[in-house]
């Protein structure tokens, strides 16, 4: 197990593997052992019609297998003479699954080894200081929550977000602002006059107005922006807008370092309410927006047709 000790747990799954194919060849020798004629892979399917009959899909939910694992192991078995299938007797549409007398006699016979196995894996859980079985209904538990893939995504976007920097707008980053934010409103809408006058001018028409616009670099490169725009509202101080990250860079943390960094930006200038405005077939910028604290509001006159809802955050309340 040296070479499981020198790459740890990343080689979880072949381990897990190595372990399997360790079991599973004793398990074909076991049942040769008792001169029962099942095959190890069978037992889970079988040990469920030996309890009663059932149809394939009602198989598959009881112990956790896919529905053509299910059908493939049951054909199998069939050609073996273990099991038989028949059309239900409350609904024809269906067929339902059960032992032949062959299988009940194998049913019956397997009575003894089942006992001697139950034994010998009690001994060898008494002679570890870990319980597997135990350990095993843990981790079922655990990646029944969040899968593995789930958490390796996780981490991943955690890693590379590290390698994001978020810097104050300098008109060295004024193509990108323009590039980024006409990429996203053209893929999915039309460029509007409002949009113009914001990424053509973005000095005089967001800086020079009392609003900050805010740039994420992944290893220098810019790849997100992000502005406050300031409003001539009672209600709203600014209006976060233009938020656009590349898709190349995007599952990289980006969106949510971005407004987290615009939402102290706002705070840095005295703000204590802040507007936006979205559509809702962006589906990945609203579920960051309500992650970020912004809350539906409505009324607010826009000056996109392509805005069907708007948002506030108050800043106090964060």
């Amino acid at each position: 197990m040296n070479f499981y000790d020198h790459t740890g747990k990343m080689a979880i799954g072949s381990r897990l593997r190595l372990l399997t194919d360790k079991i599973t060849e004793d398990a074909a020798e076991i049942y040769k052992l008792y001169q029962v004629d099942l095959q190890p892979k069978w037992f889970p399917v079988f040990h469920a019609l030996s309890q009663k009959d059932n149809t394939i899909t009602g198989i598959a939910q009881l112990i956790g297998h896919s529905h053509p694992s299910v059908s493939k192991i049951v054909a199998e078995m069939s050609k073996k003479g273990i099991v038989t299938e028949k059309k239900d007797k409350t609904d024809k549409r269906r067929n339902m699954v059960g032992l032949s007398r062959k299988g009940q006699e194998i049913a019956e016979k397997i009575k003894d080894q089942l006992t001697d196995v139950n034994s010998a894996i009690e001994d060898i859980l008494s002679g570890t200081r870990n319980d597997l079985w135990k350990a095993i209904g843990e981790w079922e538990f655990v990646l029944e929550q969040k899968s593995l893939l789930r958490r390796v995504q996780e981490q991943k976007k955690l890693r590379e977000s590290g390698n994001v920097q978020i810097v104050d707008y300098k008109p060295a980053y004024a193509a990108a602002f323009k590039t980024l934010n006409e990429e996203w409103i053209s893929t999915y809408f039309k460029m509007e006059e409002a949009d113009h006058k914001a990424l053509d001018n973005p000095d005089s028409y967001i800086l020079k107005n009392g609003g900050a616009i805010i740039v994420a670099l992944y290893n220098g490169e810019p790849v997100g922006v992000c502005a406050l725009i300031k409003m001539n509202d009672p209600h709203y101080d600014f209006e976060l807008a233009k938020m656009a990250v590349s898709p190349k860079a995007r599952g990289k943390n980006i969106g949510w370092l971005l407004g987290g960094a615009i939402i102290r930006k706002a705070k840095e200038l005295g703000a204590s309410m802040i507007y936006l405005e979205s559509n809702t077939i962006l589906k990945p910028a609203i579920n960051l927006y309500h992650k970020l604290g912004f809350r539906k509001v409505a009324g607010h006159k826009s000056p996109y047709e392509r805005c069907n809802i708007q948002m506030e955050l108050a800043l106090e309340t964060i």
